[in-house]
C-alpha cells in the first residue's frame, strides 16, 4: 500500500474512485450517481491544488489501483490559512485493513512541512468506525450539528472534530 499525493494524470480514476466510494458509503455527502463533475473538472481542481500552498489530495495506491483518498481543503484567507478541511472515502472492501490510518500519519506528516497547525472534518455521528478512527488519530469532538443531513428518510447529526498540530 502506497499513500501519496495524487498526480494531475489520476483524474479520471480519481472520479470514478470518488463515485464508487459514494456508491458503496451510506456516511457520504452525495448520495450514490448524485456527483456529476466529470474527469476534467477533477483534473483542473488536482492542478488548483498543486500549486496551493495549504491543499492536497492524498490517495491510497494498491497495486496500482487507488483505494482511498483524502481531500485536504485549506483556507483561503490569512485568517484561515492555517486550517485545513479534510473529507476521507476508502472502498468498501479495503476499509479495517489500516488504510485510513496511513493517510492521518501522511497527512500529519504533509501537515507539518506546510505549516498547518488546525486539522477539521465532520462525522455522522453513528458512524461508529469513522468516529473511532478520527479518535485514534488525535481528533476531539467539538460539537454537535443537529440534523444537518438526510440519509434514508432520516435527520441525522454531525460531530465537528479536529486535531491541533504544534
Amino acid at each position: 500500500m502506497v499513500i501519496r499525493e495524487i498526480e494531475v494524470n489520476e483524474a479520471e480514476k480519481l472520479a470514478s474512485l470518488i463515485q464508487q466510494v459514494e456508491a458503496e458509503s451510506a456516511y457520504m455527502l452525495m448520495e450514490a450517481g448524485e456527483r456529476r463533475t466529470t474527469a476534467e473538472q477533477h483534473r483542473k481542481r488536482i492542478e488548483s491544488m498543486k500549486t496551493s500552498e495549504n491543499s492536497t489530495i492524498l490517495v491510497a495506491e494498491n497495486s496500482g489501483t487507488l483505494v482511498g483518498y483524502m481531500f485536504v481543503i485549506g483556507g483561503t484567507v490569512r485568517r484561515t490559512k492555517h486550517s485545513v478541511y479534510l473529507v476521507v472515502g476508502i472502498l468498501k472492501d479495503y476499509r479495517g485493513q489500516g488504510i485510513g490510518t496511513k493517510l492521518f500519519e501522511r497527512l500529519d506528516q504533509w501537515a507539518v512541512s506546510h505549516k498547518i497547525h488546525r486539522l477539521e472534518l465532520t462525522v455522522v455521528t453513528h458512524n461508529e468506525a469513522g468516529v473511532a478512527l478520527y479518535k485514534k488519530m488525535g481528533f476531539e469532538i467539538e460539537g454537535t450539528k443537529k440534523h444537518p443531513l438526510l440519509i434514508a428518510g432520516e435527520f441525522v447529526d454531525e460531530y465537528y472534530m479536529a486535531k491541533l498540530l504544534q
